[in-house]
């Protein structure tokens, strides 16, 4: 599974079903998780000024899904405006 990359593509889905309830109902309004890469999460913004209060939370977000996908899973966060 892992060599085909399928383990990380499950976390991938598991994460993006979690999302809304991480990070709260405006923020998941506002963004999505676009993909998980070697243990980095990307997630899609959509206005500047999200970006900038998600940059100032990031922190928090990371240990929130840390605590409930694990250090392994997810190491670090990248947000994306567009």
């Amino acid at each position: 599974m892992q060599k085909l990359g399928l383990r990380e593509r499950l976390h991938e889905n598991e994460v993006v079903a979690a999302w809304k309830s991480v990070v709260g109902e405006f923020i998941a309004a506002h963004s999505c998780p676009m993909s998980l890469r070697e243990g980095i999460l990307y997630v899609h913004v959509l206005q500047p000024s999200l970006h900038y209060e998600l940059d100032r939370v990031k922190a928090d977000v990371l240990r929130k899904l840390k605590q409930r996908f694990g250090a392994r899973v997810i190491r670090e966060l990248r947000f994306r405006l567009g």
